[in-house]
């Protein structure tokens, strides 16, 4: 990928474009959960970390230097981010205390249904069903909510407890996950 094609993303990405936002998570996505898996050895929380990594990375994305690769800016964020969990973790371990939490805000915005959002409406819903039961727990309940019970991403953050954009990072990536396993069933079937 060329690295002035990214830089034309973050740049509309400051303007809150959200094409622009989707272009960096899926041209990057691969890049920094694969390091993350080689770092942690830990598929869960390898994706966890990630999904946090985007969040605070599209919160902050104004504070991107152009002096730097964004893998670069990614991986100093996804390394911070681990160090705080660490640290917090540490810190609850020692105080025993079982309300602390990690949890990030971002500034995706809403946009036209994205391709995968047009997947998944065209599907048949009992197919549909069946592939959203291999999800993970929270990308279930995200999805849930989002299609099944139409709540609003506010709503949502609200139910689930979770900042706003966390809410829409993490139904990003189980979109993305279950546009994935709908594609892949089509390519079984032809």
């Amino acid at each position: 990928m060329k690295s002035q094609q990214v830089l034309e993303a973050i740049n509309e990405a400051k303007k809150n474009n959200q094409k622009a936002f989707g272009f960096l998570f899926d041209n990057f996505w691969d890049y920094l959960y694969n390091y993350l898996l080689k770092k942690n050895n830990n598929e869960d929380q390898a994706e966890d970390i990630a999904v946090q990594t985007f969040a605070k990375a599209f919160d902050k994305i104004e504070t991107f230097n152009p002096k730097y690769t964004f893998e670069t800016w990614l991986i100093t964020i996804s390394n911070n981010l681990q160090i705080d969990q660490h640290r917090k973790e540490n810190l609850k371990n020692k105080i025993d205390s079982a309300s602390y939490d990690d949890k990030v805000i971002t500034q995706v915005q809403d946009g036209n249904p994205s391709p995968e959002d047009l997947l998944i409406i065209t599907q048949n819903l009992s197919d549909l069903l069946l592939k959203i039961k291999t999800l993970k727990t929270e990308y279930k309940a995200i999805i849930r909510l989002r299609y099944f019970e139409e709540l609003s991403y506010k709503e949502i953050s609200e139910r689930l407890s979770l900042p706003l954009n966390t809410v829409k990072v993490t139904l990003l990536r189980a979109k993305k996950i279950l546009a994935l396993k709908i594609t892949s069933h089509e390519e079984q079937i032809k």
